[in-house]
């Protein structure tokens, strides 16, 4: 059964409850589609090496489907990736031109300061992500192409733009403000927006439904452990400081990226090394962080490696963990009072050893792991501290897509 509800000016009444959601990087399209009568899933699916001979789509059906489907061959970009994937959700049944089909919710990495609040897409959206480019030239552009394909094909569809930084926008001006000439940064945009908004968003607020609290009464330090990393402290749902800045970049070591560096050492590699400010980037972002150090970014293979004896995987994990407790420890300074710490992403969610030793030693803040509910792996959210723990340490799964679709839905129906 549906329901016709309002909804914001320019959108007409919505009975339809599925939600496609659509996360575009510049060689891949992640893709959801969501009923959001109980949140369940109808399709899963990624379509990778866009642009490449050797382009590849998964397509998994809703349950008591055929099973999962696979494709392999050239898609040439964005617009055949989508009308692959239209075409796989037709063979279920759940086609694009369906009439159950409510809205379009797309994944946007940089919204800056105006987008505070999913929205939805209009020419001046489009023009004001487009001028956001220069501060995420690897993903707004592939953001833009997701959106203008998905346009192309439901042109009488709303389209949602959801964005990776509204979340961390309620953070206090001394926390997003670099130490520099005020008109030099007002003038390139240069501040601190942050990012994996979305799954910090999902996180916290699951964090406090697992304690049993109001997200309003609660303070949660999130980590959000995967190939990139980030951290975040949040005040009663509000975010009040987070680890990445002006690019995820900076804050935690993460897979391939440096996180916290000296600036001046891109002044040095210059200077001394002769190397370009492109060179720069591609060492910080994709040749540093994990692999940099020790030639893995896999979590699992370098735990693995540290069981051998290993010692070049062994500083490269203590090097993480350092980097990770000192974001603990600030956060914790920041908020004054900490009901949890909550684990999630595919590293913070899988890795029993980093949670371990992320909180070793920090028995004095109220923190503790409990080793058998730590070594515990499960779907749902959990606690892993013991009873007597001041502070609770969780493991919240995230699901930025479900989060996606919450806030997309939640627009076009009032």
């Amino acid at each position: 059964m549906t329901t016709t509800t309002t909804t914001p000016e320019g959108i007409r009444p919505v009975t339809a409850t599925r939600v496609l959601v659509l996360n575009s990087g510049s060689s891949s399209v992640k893709y959801q589609l969501l009923d959001m009568r109980d949140r369940s899933r109808l399709a899963v699916g990624l379509v990778e090496r866009i642009g490449e001979e050797t382009s590849r789509l998964v397509h998994t059906p809703p349950a008591g489907g055929a099973g999962k489907r696979e494709q392999t061959g050239p898609i040439a970009d964005h617009g055949a990736a989508l009308k692959a994937v239209a075409a796989e959700l037709a063979a279920d049944g759940l086609g694009l031109d369906s009439p159950e089909l409510a809205v379009i919710g797309h994944r946007v990495v940089h919204g800056g300061q105006k987008f505070t609040a999913p929205t939805l897409v209009t020419e001046e959206v489009m023009a004001e992500i487009e001028r956001l480019v220069p501060v995420a030239p690897l993903h707004n552009p592939a953001n833009i192409s997701g959106i203008r394909t998905a346009q192309a094909l439901r042109p009488d569809l709303p389209q949602v733009a959801v964005f990776d930084t509204a979340f961390h926008t309620t953070m206090p001006e001394y926390a997003a403000r670099y130490a520099i000439d005020v008109a030099t940064a007002d003038a390139h945009r240069i501040r601190r927006y942050g990012f994996h908004g979305t799954s910090h968003a999902y996180v916290s607020r699951e964090t406090a439904r697992l304690l049993g609290r109001a997200p309003e009464d609660t303070n949660v330090i999130v980590l959000h452990l995967g190939n990139g990393a980030s951290a975040s402290a949040v005040r009663g749902g509000r975010c009040v400081d987070t680890s990445m800045g002006l690019t995820p970049l900076e804050g935690l070591v993460m897979g391939t990226r440096s996180g916290d560096i000296d600036p001046a050492v891109t002044f040095h590699l210059m200077r001394v090394a002769g190397m370009s400010a492109d060179e720069i980037d591609v060492l910080l972002n994709k040749k540093s962080g994990m692999v940099g150090l020790c030639g893995d970014n896999d979590m699992r293979e370098i735990t693995r490696r540290m069981g051998e004896g290993d010692r070049q995987a062994r500083l490269a994990f203590d090097i993480y963990i350092h980097r990770l407790k000192k974001y603990i420890g600030a956060y914790y300074a920041i908020l004054g009072r900490v009901d949890a710490v909550a684990f999630t992403a595919g590293v913070g969610e899988n890795a029993a050893a980093v949670r371990e030793a992320a909180v070793d030693g920090l028995e004095e803040l109220g923190l503790a792991v409990d080793g058998g509910l730590n070594a515990v792996r499960a779907d749902e959210p959990r606690l892993i501290s013991p009873a007597y723990a001041r502070v609770a340490v969780a493991v919240v799964p995230t699901d930025e897509e479900l989060e996606i679709a919450t806030q997309a839905y939640a627009l076009v129906t009032g």
